[in-house]
């Protein structure tokens, strides 16, 4: 691949890294928002289980990296000394809130759209639209504005292990070693006591792939993509702010230029269209009434804003930030569970919606 620009070259390997996630999580139903799902309506922690085996097996990889030295995730956008912690917050709410509503986070999303979901399709473009607009739109206007009145500038990057060497007088790389095994070992321990998710080498297969994805692009990223003049951004894996990027690049082809996020997003789609068609799988599903597309296209809005401005996903934060142990990649993914659990929780009570459970669960 030495003959290719290196930007193409990172792109062209996103894509092939897309299509894996996107084929895995069609194939092992990975899904946070199907978790969470799980877990609220039947009490059934088979999913949370996989998705934590992803954030393991990440955590493991991404720190493993940063530790050789082949990969610096300090270049990462999670680990600042620019904390906005309220954006988090709102943000994540926002978008767990909105992904309770669309019944799927960004790359579940993704995979609906490749296995002929036309709901999905316009709640990628709905959220792309806003995501790109809270990016460099006119919500953006607001979203800096906010950002400025609340952020806290650090004296060291927001890692767990920079703030706890502080504190300690002990070196980073040994806390980082510390944290992360501690970490590892206690979510580890959650996951595999548990016998029947023991037994189900679908799920345990879907977590082992998801989290290796995440180390995967900050290879793809932070080593295919270095330049001693012109390095490309570290990016790990996340959908939202990508979805936006992807709608600008479709629209201004002769003007832009494809980055890895793009042509990961588009991976995804691809991979899952290949899985649902070799497995018979693909149909093409419209919207059975208008107060379902309503409800979509005010969830996908929810999704594009909240995403950015958390700075992530269920993936872009949930697996991708925690793996670098960011203090506000926690933060993220806690309001993004607690705005799931509240917006499921909403539409339980809701008569309008009835049947939603069955939706939820399970799809």
């Amino acid at each position: 691949m030495g003959e290719l620009d290196l930007g193409l070259q990172v792109a062209l390997l996103g894509l092939g890294l897309g299509v894996v996630i996107g084929a895995v999580a069609q194939k092992t139903n990975f899904c946070t928002m199907g978790a969470i799902s799980d877990a609220v309506f039947m009490e059934d922690f088979s999913r949370v289980r996989s998705w934590l085996l992803a954030i393991v097996v990440a955590l493991l990889g991404t720190q493993a990296l940063h530790y050789s030295g082949m990969v610096d995730i300090y270049q990462s956008i999670y680990l600042g000394t620019g904390f906005t912690w309220l954006s988090y917050i709102v943000g994540g709410l926002l978008f767990g809130y909105g992904m309770t509503m669309t019944g799927g986070c960004g790359n579940k999303t993704l995979v609906r759209v490749g296995a002929g979901n036309l709901k999905s399709l316009v709640v990628l473009l709905v959220m792309g639209a806003t995501a790109y607009m809270t990016l460099r739109g006119i919500i953006g206007v607001g979203r800096v504005q906010l950002e400025d009145l609340h952020r806290v500038q650090l004296d060291n990057p927001q890692g767990i292990p920079d703030h706890l060497a502080v504190l300690t007088g002990v070196s980073v790389e040994t806390l980082r070693l510390l944290v992360t095994s501690v970490v590892a070992l206690l979510l580890l321990v959650f996951i595999f006591k548990d016998a029947e998710f023991r037994r189900s080498g679908k799920l345990i297969f879907g977590g082992l792939m998801i989290g290796a994805a995440i180390p995967a692009a900050l290879y793809i990223t932070g080593v295919v993509g270095f330049d001693d003049f012109e390095p490309l951004p570290v990016e790990a894996v996340s959908f939202v702010a990508p979805s936006g990027q992807g709608l600008q690049y479709l629209m201004t082809f002769t003007g832009s230029s494809i980055n890895f996020g793009i042509s990961l997003a588009a991976g995804v789609a691809l991979g899952s269209f290949l899985a649902a068609i070799l497995t018979g799988e693909f149909s093409v599903e419209t919207y059975s009434d208008g107060s379902e597309m309503k409800r979509h296209l005010l969830g996908a809005a929810f999704m594009g804003t909240g995403g950015v401005m958390a700075l992530g996903c269920t993936f872009g934060q949930g697996i991708s930030g925690v793996s670098t142990l960011a203090i506000g990649s926690f933060i993220a993914i806690a309001s993004i569970v607690f705005g799931a659990v509240w917006g499921l929780k909403s539409l339980e009570h809701d008569s309008v919606l009835g049947g939603l459970k069955a939706v939820f669960t399970r799809e």
